[in-house]
């Protein structure tokens, strides 16, 4: 979405924009990552866990997060829409991690929400894309 926001290309969303996911940013998977690794409890060993925020956010609202952030950059993001596309078929209308198991067994939590790792992350990716 970023690519065609900064190139004015058009951004689809499949359905209404109000599938949900639980977007988790990278520092997130690097803690709990190294907290798994370096767990000294036996309880936390050979485990599976969700890692994520424990937030959902629809598509309509990661579009004008990432809308926004681009817009003081890009002035012909002001008034940008996305395209809606048909529900993709099999597609899940609304996921949220469930992260009990990584914060009790492995302490972990969440250090990014949504709009502070697309914040942090928005610099790369235009640098990126002038590439």
């Amino acid at each position: 979405w970023v690519s065609s926001m900064v190139h004015n290309q058009p951004v689809y969303i499949n359905g209404d924009g109000e599938t949900s996911r639980d977007f988790c940013y990278i520092d997130n998977v690097i803690q709990a990552n190294l907290l798994a690794a370096t767990s000294q409890h036996a309880e936390a060993a050979n485990q599976v866990y969700n890692v994520a925020v424990g937030d959902r956010t629809t598509l309509n609202q990661l579009f004008e997060a990432i809308r926004s952030l681009l817009a003081p950059r890009f002035p012909h993001l002001a008034d940008f829409k996305p395209v809606y596309r048909d529900f993709r078929a099999g597609d899940v209308r609304h996921s949220l991690a469930d992260i009990s198991k990584a914060r009790s067994r492995l302490g972990y939590q969440p250090t990014h929400r949504i709009g502070e790792g697309l914040a942090e992350a928005m610099d790369w990716y235009v640098a990126d894309l002038a590439r």
